[in-house]
């Protein structure tokens, strides 16, 4: 049976309806607000703890052993240009790690950002360059030649550590001329690079001998590679200044030159400098 309500009481069942409308959303709130106080625990010091009760730091994520993990969507493959994804195609995503970087202003990127790197293209213009050149005369009287080969500045705001690295490339002849070596004694070839307000201390230096018996022998551009940390001690500006020496033995007494005589150019292939901070 169906009774008609009169207009009274069709007014006050309203009314209760939306008072238990009300009094339910209240309860759903009230449930949400404790849930969220049993999952984050927040000491008198506003540290932050998620499954921990007793947080060590601001934000304090506790895990079990084997669960230690921390999802960021904004950070993956399908989201994240810097995110590899299965690199190495096994269809297996667990074993793909990469690293993650804070920048300037405290955000988490996978983007890699280091203060110059020439990332496959040639690092020196040698056109573009005052000389790339050095020659050793065979009456040098210590046996060695160097050159500046190009500087790059680093501005730091506070003390920090460096991370150098290069490969240089250089062609080895006889004189200006290119002509080639064949006497079959060797010249040593070397780079390095001395950081401006760090003293004279040569960094990263590394050598190639050459040496050839014939005039027929294939000159070739050849390359040294290193790489280097240097404390900066401040902030500021500091130049990284590369050099080129060649090199060979002096002779003590005796008739005949004093040194071997060569001639090197520098940077006339494709060079690589990677430049990160600290």
């Amino acid at each position: 049976m169906i009774s008609k309500c009169e207009k009274g009481e069709e007014n006050s069942l309203t009314k209760n309806f939306v008072k238990l409308k009300c009094s339910n959303k209240f309860i759903i709130v009230k449930c949400v607000m404790v849930f969220m106080l049993l999952l984050f625990n927040i000491d008198t010091n506003a540290q932050v703890g998620i499954n921990t009760s007793s947080p060590q730091q601001q934000l304090h994520i506790a895990s079990d052993v084997g669960t230690e993990t921390i999802r960021v969507q904004s950070l993956d493959a399908a989201n994240n240009a810097y995110n590899g994804g299965d690199v190495n195609g096994d269809l297996d995503l667990t074993n793909d790690t990469f690293p993650l970087y804070v920048d300037e202003n405290g955000e988490l990127t996978l983007e890699y950002k280091p203060v110059y790197n020439s990332d496959g293209y040639d690092a020196i213009d040698d056109a573009s360059l005052p000389t790339n050149s050095v020659t050793l005369l065979a009456n040098d009287t210590d046996g060695k030649a160097d050159v500046q080969i190009t500087l790059f500045t680093v501005t730091v705001n506070r003390p920090s550590i460096l991370e150098v690295k290069y490969n240089l490339s250089f062609d080895v002849y006889l004189n200006s001329g290119k002509a080639t070596i064949s006497d079959n004694y060797a010249r040593r070839i070397s780079t390095y690079f001395i950081l401006s307000g760090v003293g004279t201390r040569k960094y990263g230096p590394v050598s190639k001998c050459y040496s050839s018996g014939s005039t027929s022998s294939v000159n070739g551009t050849m390359y040294n590679a290193s790489t280097a940390y240097i404390q900066l001690p401040a902030a500021g500006d500091y130049h990284i200044q590369f050099y080129g020496e060649v090199s060979s033995n002096v002779k003590g007494s005796g008739g005949g030159t004093t040194s071997k005589a060569a001639y090197v150019e520098f940077v006339k292939g494709h060079d690589s400098i990677f430049l990160t901070l600290h």
